[in-house]
């Protein structure tokens, strides 16, 4: 598989890790108190709003729910004024929205590419995200980023270098922080790999353009603990579930102590999602799990 490949010059690590912390927290948080192996700051999970209550019961700090469903980018201000209302009357905040792009006739690669569509599509996203008070847009959005039969892999990269060039300053502007997602083969069949994407958003180099590390997709690629050190310049947010059903922790017994050694070491000092498959009475010990794990590490 060609990988797309750029000098690292162009963002040090040094500055990558200046934005992680306290900065990437929903706005009401205070800052974790320094605890000896604390690795994350905030623990979350991937779920409807309607959940919050319930959630938070079992230990949850945040939410990440979907563009399409709560910021609406494609409807009128008064549909996102009730889930904004929603929002208000909720426990918790919602630090991060997936499923950026939804609409089948948006295109980012490939000759039916539509940046101008898609950048209104964002700015609006954004812009509503602001007002949620929320942190990061979940860039995995697949049959977005497909790349179509016959185009190039280097065409591909060009198209989707400058879309993130594009997306950068209007994700600053509302103080939003797009993360880029790789996504299995069986989803889409570009950035499976997290130096794909790493890579990509170097090339980019956009503060406000950074990488997801989901633990779910690093380890169905089969990416490493060494693969994920050699991306934390550029990683600000951490998703997991488990390899072989995507469970939440703690169901099949996944040891992820290699991958939070690496972000121990690197200094990751961000949030943890769960983004998988759950039921109500599994959530409160996956999150004893994952602390347990990250403790260990």
């Amino acid at each position: 598989m060609h990988r797309f490949s750029t000098s690292r010059r162009t963002f040090l690590h040094a500055g990558g890790m200046a934005l992680l912390g306290s900065a990437f927290l929903p706005r009401g948080f205070a800052a974790p108190v320094a605890e000896e192996k604390k690795l994350f700051s905030a623990m979350g999970i991937a779920a409807p709003l309607d959940k919050a209550a319930q959630l938070k019961a079992q230990g949850a700090e945040f939410l990440t729910v979907s563009v399409g469903d709560f910021l609406v980018p494609d409807q009128q201000d008064d549909v996102f004024e009730k889930n904004l209302a929603r929002l208000k009357d909720s426990p918790l905040p919602i630090l991060a929205c997936n499923g950026f792009i939804r609409p089948a006739n948006l295109h980012c690669v490939g000759p039916e590419a539509n940046h101008a569509l898609i950048l209104k599509w964002a700015d609006m996203a954004f812009r509503r995200m602001k007002q949620a008070k929320g942190k990061f847009i979940v860039f995995g959005s697949g049959s977005s980023r497909q790349v179509p039969d016959g185009w190039s892999r280097e065409k591909a990269n060009e198209q989707f270098v400058a879309l993130l060039k594009l997306l950068g300053p209007l994700a600053e502007a509302q103080g939003i922080t797009v993360t880029v997602e790789q996504l299995r083969a069986e989803e889409c069949n570009f950035i499976n790999h997290i130096d794909e994407g790493a890579a990509l958003i170097r090339a980019a180099n956009h503060p406000n353009v950074r990488m997801l590390a989901d633990l779910y997709h690093i380890a169905c690629g089969g990416d490493t603990p060494a693969d994920l050190k050699a991306a934390m310049d550029v990683v600000v947010h951490v998703e997991i579930a488990e390899k072989a059903t995507r469970t939440v922790p703690g169901i099949s017994g996944d040891d992820f102590r290699p991958y939070f050694k690496v972000l121990h070491e690197t200094g990751y000092k961000g949030a943890i999602s769960i983004e998988g498959k759950w039921e109500l009475n599994q959530i409160a010990p996956s999150f004893k799990e994952i602390t347990k794990q990250a403790a260990e590490a």
